[in-house]
């Protein structure tokens, strides 16, 4: 079954995303601070949701590992 269909697994694929971009944009700031605008432009975007809202998004990681881990 496709991330796109079950709700629990394209949240998961999206919280990867965020946590990916942020640690990318940490090690390698160039690397997405040229592609600000356009398709990868949202890479840049996962990066910045993921810095200021870490606190949240680590939340959130939390939650979906005990789900995963636990509920299934």
């Amino acid at each position: 079954m496709s991330a796109l269909f079950n709700f629990q697994s394209l949240l998961t694929v999206v919280l990867l995303l965020i946590c990916t971009c942020a640690y990318i944009r940490a090690h390698f700031p160039t690397m997405l601070d040229k592609n600000k605008t356009g398709f990868l432009g949202i890479f840049w975007k996962c990066a910045r949701i993921g810095e200021r809202k870490s606190p949240y998004v680590a939340i959130c990681c939390m939650a979906m590992a005990f789900s995963i881990l636990f509920m299934q």
